[in-house]
């Protein structure tokens, strides 16, 4: 918000300019997370009294797991060789080697399981795979709210504000929520409340922020639409993922519950690599095209064509809903899990 407050009267440069800071200002973020985890051992040292795995390694002879030490390795020179190299489908191939790999260290760790944790804890995934693997709509979804609803790079970045904050206020919120009701129902439900709240966005491509605008003396315009719809989808950004950790915390055995948070963790970042092939080749068949034009004699290079946007948005709303739906119906009809209300997938003491 501070890095664009005068964006407007910046020249093309100069935001360029802005944004590389910021990205170099992003370089902070590992810092702060290795630094985390010095101070954690400092606070070890200072309070011998607190809490550590090392009352456990005491009692407990630790062997390390090659076969999780082995793939993760492969996992990381596989991911190095192909970010590195220009192999045609470099983004698919690396998809799928990914995946392959971590589906092998999935099984070798779900083995320690009990046949009904283990079937608990795949389909879990599974369903929040594909929640997290819906394709959105792109860059054309920005630059059509920055050219054609003139939302400056200020005013996202407020919006952007807003849904991190409510984001984990939403954590909060959702808390009894989240331990009440199954994954299932969780996801049915995120699906179709993103799906709602996707309606302003496709709703102004249309004009509807021109006729809120005229019946409400211009307080309901574009800008207001966007900061009450992005205040009430921030609060579910992050409510998917918690039941699958919680579960993790409570039921995973104790000499593998950081084992258990990485694999899992790398599986569902995966979606986020699938949901970005899937925003890809959806742009690809709704091509949308944003106005570039050569600095040197304001020649315009490619048009600006946002005629696809509204197709593209509704197909993304219509996937949102029938994918993960789609999911819940799969894994309760071909995988022997229980009813969708009992047994929660967790239980929770919830203060209050």
């Amino acid at each position: 918000i501070i890095m664009f407050s005068d964006v407007a009267a910046l020249s093309e440069d100069s935001r360029v300019s802005v944004y590389a800071d910021i990205y170099r200002m992003a370089l902070a973020v590992p810092l702060i997370s290795v630094l985390g985890v010095i101070l954690a051992e400092a606070l070890k040292r200072w309070n011998p009294s607190l809490p550590h795995n090392r009352d456990y390694c005491q009692s407990t002879q630790v062997r390390p797991n090659w076969y999780i030490l082995g793939g993760s390795f492969c996992f990381v020179i596989f991911t190095l060789i192909m970010g590195l190299t220009q192999v045609p489908f470099n983004q698919e191939i690396i998809f799928t080697g990914s995946m392959a790999i971590v589906v092998f260290l999935m099984i070798r760790l779900t083995r320690e399981l009990k046949p009904s944790a283990r079937r608990l804890l795949v389909s879990t995934a599974v369903v929040i795979f594909v929640f997290r693997a819906l394709p959105g709509p792109g860059a054309g979804a920005t630059w059509f709210q920055i050219d054609e609803l003139n939302f400056d790079q200020h005013f996202i970045s407020i919006l952007s504000l807003i849904g991190s904050s409510l984001g984990l206020l939403g954590m909060l919120i959702f808390r009894r929520f989240m331990a009440e009701k199954s994954i299932f129902y969780i996801v049915g439900f995120l699906s179709i409340c993103g799906a709602v709240l996707s309606l302003p966005l496709i709703g102004m491509f249309y004009g509807l922020h021109h006729w809120t605008a005229g019946l409400t003396g211009g307080i309901v315009d574009a800008r207001f639409i966007a900061i009450v719809d992005t205040a009430l989808e921030s609060p579910l950004g992050q409510v998917a993922m918690i039941p699958m950790l919680a579960w993790i915390a409570s039921s995973a055995p104790v000499h593998l519950k950081a084992t258990f948070f990485a694999v899992m963790a790398s599986f569902t970042n995966l979606a986020l690599s699938a949901s970005s092939l899937g925003t890809k080749y959806l742009n690809k068949i709704f091509n949308v095209s944003r106005q570039v034009v050569d600095p040197l004699n304001d020649q315009v290079l490619v048009a600006a064509d946002y005629s696809s946007l509204g197709t593209l948005l509704i197909t993304v709303t219509a996937l949102g809903v029938l994918l993960p739906l789609g999911s819940i119906i799969m894994v309760r009809r071909y995988s022997q899990f229980w009813p969708l209300r009992e047994p929660r997938l967790i239980r929770l003491r919830i203060p209050g």
